[in-house]
């Protein structure tokens, strides 16, 4: 008898360890860690009129909730790679998962500015960046021959994964308040969150070993961070993923603006408002683009198809700005721009890894995504000190397509030339 109790047993435990290190699994418990994280950033806007009243503070002192939440994501990132590649994913992420939740909770309880501060800005962002940084790295290892592909889809969780939880919290925050949705949603995401991550897994030894990488890749040995960043390779990508992020937040941040400006305020678009489905048309490009762009550079190469892109977003931007007065082509071309913008977080962090290998690959694009803080931090201030200074929207527009063009240029004359040169140097074969 015990022994035909033990057999279902171990046959079901069997069956968990083979689905857990199934990478496709891994795949998609990654991308749910990454659509619970994207709701702090995403749905920040939903809270803001209600903390304001509750705490009786101005708009932009409490806008300094979304800078902190920001720079805790971005500029810790270092930090928290270097824990999860420490001490394993499983349980950091599942951190990073609950501090998401837990930061909601605990801003419903918040008294003062300084509360939402730290709860809001502070433990969520420290959430987010583990869940971010983590994920990016971990399906970077676990799918080595359709890397972009895997590292697309994560992001298009990020990108996307707010679109689920928006109007279920709009309905709660309408019907019973700020407190009571925070808690709610807080719960949610925080055990959805932890229930995804206490899935992950490093990959094992010896894995994809029957795979033949490209002969450009074939021996590229695994780069430490500290010697990584003695590369001007990684400057140059850290500098051009820098250029793309601000062009890109340059335009989005102040497309409420200058949808205005554009006289779209008040326009319909398929008995739609113009604003309101541009942003949605955004939403989505911003998610589909991800995937999309990391599979079509897994055929022809990171740097063929970050021409294509950055240079379609140029293109796009300015056709946008000529094109302005046109309802249609103003929300089209708002998604192109979007299309353009969005795949950086795949086609940056699989090029990382593509040229420095997977073993540090968390730490490394920790380090990397510090472009998209300098991003966060330089992109909606240029944009509106520019518009400030010159009364008008074509400097912007011009900064950024300028800033486009340039990186598209950059992607082919500069990084792939030296790419080249450092996987012939370091595989050991002639190019």
């Amino acid at each position: 008898m015990a022994t035909q109790t033990q057999a279902p047993s171990r046959v079901t435990r069997s069956s968990v360890g083979q689905l857990l290190q199934n990478r496709w699994w891994q795949l998609f418990c990654g991308a749910v860690c990454a659509m619970v994280s994207s709701n702090p950033q995403y749905i920040w806007t939903l809270w803001t009129h209600s903390l304001t009243g509750k705490l009786n503070v101005s708009l932009p002192s409490l806008q300094v909730t979304f800078s902190i939440l920001i720079v805790c994501q971005t500029f810790l990132s270092p930090l928290e790679g270097y824990l999860i590649e420490r001490f394993g994913p499983r349980w950091l992420l599942a951190a990073g998962g609950a501090m998401t939740g837990l930061g909601w909770i605990l801003t419903s309880r918040a008294g003062s500015l300084l509360a939402v501060y730290l709860s809001y800005g502070v433990v969520c962002g420290i959430g987010v960046g583990i869940i971010v940084v983590g994920t990016i790295g971990l399906m970077a290892r676990w799918f080595p021959d359709r890397r972009g592909l895997a590292v697309g889809i994560v992001m298009a969780g990020f990108g996307m994964g707010a679109m689920t939880t928006t109007f279920p919290i709009s309905i709660s925050l309408a019907k019973y308040g700020y407190q009571h949705a925070m808690n709610v949603y807080g719960l949610i995401l925080a055990a959805v969150g932890v229930l995804a991550a206490l899935s992950l897994r490093l990959p094992p030894d010896g894995h994809m070993k029957d795979w033949v990488p490209p002969a450009a890749t074939a021996a590229v040995p695994d780069t430490g961070t500290r010697s990584m960043l003695r590369t001007p390779i990684f400057w140059l990508l850290f500098a051009m993923m820098s250029m793309m992020s601000t062009s890109g937040l340059m335009v989005t941040s102040q497309m409420a603006v200058f949808t205005r400006d554009f006289g779209m305020a008040g326009i319909t678009v398929l008995g739609l408002a113009a604003l309101p489905l541009a942003l949605t048309v955004d939403r989505v490009a911003n998610g589909v683009t991800r995937p999309m762009f990391g599979w079509i550079s897994d055929s022809i190469g990171r740097e063929n198809t970050m021409f294509i892109a950055f240079g379609m977003e140029a293109l796009a931007m300015a056709l946008w700005l000529t094109l302005r007065h046109d309802p249609v082509l103003f929300v089209v071309l708002s998604g192109v721009v979007f299309l353009g913008w969005g795949e950086i977080f795949s086609l940056f962090p699989s090029t990382l890894t593509d040229t420095y290998g997977s073993k540090h690959a968390i730490v490394n694009y920790a380090c990397l995504s510090y472009a998209q803080g300098i991003g966060s931090i330089l992109g909606g201030p240029v944009a509106a000190l520019l518009h400030q200074r010159t009364g008008g929207w074509n400097a912007v527009f011009g900064t950024a397509i300028a800033l486009d063009a340039c990186t598209a240029l950059l992607a082919i004359a500069m990084l792939k030339p030296m790419r080249v040169a450092w996987l012939a140097r370091v595989s050991g074969t002639r190019k």
